[in-house]
């Protein structure tokens, strides 16, 4: 535990090197787009995303920026808007290394780690097209029963979780209510970086009406205030997504010159003003 946690996000974003395997969430759980957008501008590379178990914009705009070398992930997807463009061509001109999954093998592969196991059982993988491109997924006997076979996945263990979360407190606690995964992410990763709203003066483990929703300062090694850092995704029950915003990266992403156009354009100024 970081007997000093809290950080500005630069100071946190400068703890990401080049290569990091980092898990993300999905656009529902709390994504770091402030964060993302720093990494965007510090020039990271080679990073191994992981998507838990979806990614979308932050997905797509890391790759878009030439950060990303392996996507680990069950979809990449804009929703409503569409395709996401700049995976969808990182794929076609093979730019990066998919490793295709299903929502259950990501979080079956991250609780593997989380309880200290090598690798999780599943047995819906069988019968799926994965299981001819995913040659470290094993089949085998079930050594309980005979003639009955299982899908073996390897634990999945990042290197950072990043996330952003509507508060904290100066211990290092992270409040994030009923969004386990998110829990997962934490216990399965070496490091957890976590963006918030807001912090708290008050520790959020000494108050029963938020204890049973928190992620210990154990499982937290830096956290950073960043106001409205997921927009333009939006943050659960706080803030909505920005539709406009979110359809306009849709349109502009589509090319490699419109999603660079973005960066450093009216996008970057949009962001700094919901921050």
């Amino acid at each position: 535990m970081n007997s000093n946690p809290v950080c500005t996000l630069e100071e946190l974003i400068a703890t990401v090197p080049d290569g990091a395997k980092i898990a993300v969430p999905a656009d529902y759980s709390g994504v770091a787009m402030a964060a993302t957008r720093a990494l965007i501008r510090r020039g990271v590379r080679r990073l191994h995303l992981v998507c838990v178990p979806v990614g979308g914009m932050q997905t797509d705009m890391l790759i878009g920026a030439r950060a990303v070398a392996t996507i680990e992930t069950s979809a990449v997807t804009l929703g409503e808007f569409g395709a996401a463009p700049r995976f969808v061509e990182a794929i076609q001109h093979g730019a990066i290394t998919l490793m295709d999954a299903t929502c259950p093998a990501i979080h079956a592969a991250l609780q593997a780690t989380e309880k200290g196991l090598p690798f999780m059982a599943l047995r819906g993988l069988l019968g799926t097209d994965l299981l001819a491109s995913r040659k470290d997924w094993k089949v085998i006997d079930n050594p309980f029963a005979s003639g009955d076979r299982i899908v073996l996945i390897p634990a999945i263990k990042p290197d950072i979780a990043l996330f952003h979360a509507p508060l904290a407190d100066r211990e290092g606690n992270v409040w994030i209510g009923r969004r386990r995964e998110l829990v997962a992410m934490a216990h399965a990763s070496q490091r957890t970086l976590v963006t918030v709203e807001e912090i708290s003066e008050t520790s959020l483990l000494a108050d029963e009406k938020t204890a049973a929703g928190v992620i210990p300062a154990l499982y937290v090694s830096a956290i950073a205030r960043a106001k409205h850092g997921a927009w333009p995704v939006g943050l659960w029950d706080h803030y909505a997504a920005d539709q406009a915003a979110l359809a306009d990266y849709a349109v502009r992403a589509r090319t490699q010159d419109g999603f660079q156009s973005l960066l450093g354009g009216s996008f970057d100024h949009e962001a700094a003003a919901a921050e």
